[in-house]
């Protein structure tokens, strides 16, 4: 059988012959005398023309009551429609029903988010997780092309590790026959050593933050990619990131239109994502946040979101009241998605209404000297419409490694990237701290222990030099490129704090 199976996404080279498919149904809209039935593959989405005279009465009747995501091969004549779902159709002769599939749970009523992770075993097949996995898997190679094709050496960093890269405080601890070990939180400080060795490294791969947060953008496993550059400054180390970030976009624009549309991603912005990006300082951006002109743009934007509000609320009555008089099935089915959409749009208006007020007021009350948090972060994005460093934080912010400014010791030579339009941080960086003698202090600073870094130390020991590098998120980064609200939707299966065992 599999060897006469033909993938939906292939059906582009075979019209007007006779192709079977393999798939599960995705929507089914029964007649008297036809049947429209789209299937699905994991290629793409193919609609089934069944005509009741074409084949047996036995069948028909067989197909016409067939279930979501009841599994089938499916015989016919492959037709360019451009009408269709996926531009092709296939006017039926034969099928064969391989499992029936009664009170599939997800159906196309509105869920909330919780009740999709439950089921996301199921929930994977839906057409939304599914564009987005194939987005993902552009990244992925997107990152790895990059690199690969810059000179840069991948090198596989600990999971298991002894030591502390980021804040002790979201650590996960693991018995490592008798003692104490941790789940990584960066493979930066064993990269530090590798770049030593071959000048330009990266390591790809999970970590873990035991952060006790159950909000729209934490996951404990995450996917991270960081490379560490010898010989490098930090502007050199901003060019590196703006060049990398409009590479991975530029790639995804290319490869997943037809995706990034489906999810209704905002590609005129995306499209606005080359060299250079915006540059601000720490400072700066206080200024920013606690001045007069954000106050009002936050004021702006809250009446804009109450105008769309209401806008929206009008678009529901009516469709409301359309259904009621709404008599063929195909047109109640398109009134019940496009309520779906609407519902979820007002959903998030109403989130953004609430928080507006409290995001001005944060702003507001920001002060020198703090880290910039997701509101403040969210704010800066929204007023720049490409990507924005946020450079040379204050020292006692950021971690014991970076390297400390010499023009001002207040601060780090660091950086953070904002994606534009409120999505907030993808890229956090730094030069590393090269001097053994300050290396030393900041790690006592932080209440480490000098014997666990003896290794790092011996770097600055032996053959220093100066050096940066910087990690990007692969789930925020999906989050950005898609417009997806939810970061636990941008890998396959989250690990949350309440979700494990799936």
């Amino acid at each position: 059988m599999p060897n006469e199976i033909t993938r939906i996404s292939e059906l582009k080279n075979n019209v007007d012959q006779i192709r079977t498919i393999g798939g599960w149904v995705y929507h089914s809209r029964p007649g008297g005398k036809v049947i429209f039935l789209v299937v699905r593959d994991g290629s793409g989405l193919c609609q089934c023309v069944i005509e009741k005279e074409k084949i047996s009465e036995e069948l028909f009747a067989q197909l016409k009551k067939l279930g979501t995501e009841s599994s089938l091969t499916i015989t016919g004549l492959v037709k360019k429609d451009d009408r269709s779902v996926g531009g092709y159709e296939l006017a039926v002769s034969d099928a064969k029903v391989l499992c029936e599939s009664v009170d599939y749970p997800i159906t196309p009523k509105q869920h909330g988010i919780d009740f999709l992770q439950k089921n996301r075993h199921l929930h994977l097949r839906s057409q939304t997780p599914w564009c987005i996995g194939k987005i993902r898997h552009t990244l992925v190679n997107a990152i790895r092309q990059f690199f690969n094709d810059n000179g840069f050496t991948l090198i596989d960093t600990p999971i298991l590790t002894g030591i502390i890269g980021e804040e002790a405080g979201s650590l996960f601890n693991v018995d490592y026959f008798g003692d104490t070990a941790f789940m990584t939180q960066t493979g930066q400080l064993h990269l530090e050593c590798a770049a030593l060795s071959y000048g330009k490294v990266y390591c790809f791969g999970p970590t873990f933050r035991a952060e006790k947060s159950k909000t729209r953008r934490h996951l404990t496993e995450f996917w991270m990619v960081e490379p560490e550059v010898a010989f490098i400054d930090l502007p050199g180390l901003l060019e590196i990131a703006e060049n990398f970030v409009s590479f991975i976009v530029q790639k995804v624009l290319r490869d997943n239109r037809a995706e990034l549309e489906t999810l209704g991603a905002n590609i005129a912005a995306l499209e606005k994502i080359t060299p250079p990006f915006y540059r601000l300082t720490y400072t700066q951006a206080s200024e920013i946040l606690t001045s007069k002109k954000t106050q009002d743009f936050l004021a702006n934007q809250l009446n804009e979101f109450k105008a769309a509000k209401q806008e929206i609320e009008n678009k529901i009555v009516a469709l409301e009241t359309e259904a009621k008089d709404a008599v063929k099935q195909w047109r109640q089915d398109k009134i019940a998605s496009e309520l779906i959409d609407l519902r979820s749009e007002l959903a998030e208006l109403e989130t953004k209404i609430e928080n507006n007020p409290k995001h001005a007021k944060l702003a507001a009350e920001f002060q020198w000297g703090k880290d910039l948090g997701g509101s403040d972060e969210t704010i800066i994005s929204l007023m720049h419409d490409k990507p924005i460093f946020v450079t040379h934080y204050p020292r006692e912010a950021k971690a014991f490694y970076m390297k400390q400014d010499d023009e001002n010791p207040k601060v780090v030579r660091n950086f953070d990237m904002l994606a534009p339009l409120g999505f907030g941080e993808i890229i956090g960086g730094s030069m590393r701290e090269d001097s053994l003698d300050n290396l030393m202090d900041k790690i006592k600073e932080h209440g480490y222990k000098l014997e666990n870094y003896q290794w790092y130390l011996d770097l600055r020991r032996y053959g220093s030099v100066p050096h940066g590098g910087f990690g990007l998120g692969v789930e925020r980064t999906l989050a950005w490129l898609t417009g997806e609200k939810h970061i636990r939707q941008c890998i396959a299966f989250p690990r949350m704090m309440d979700k494990i065992l799936l």
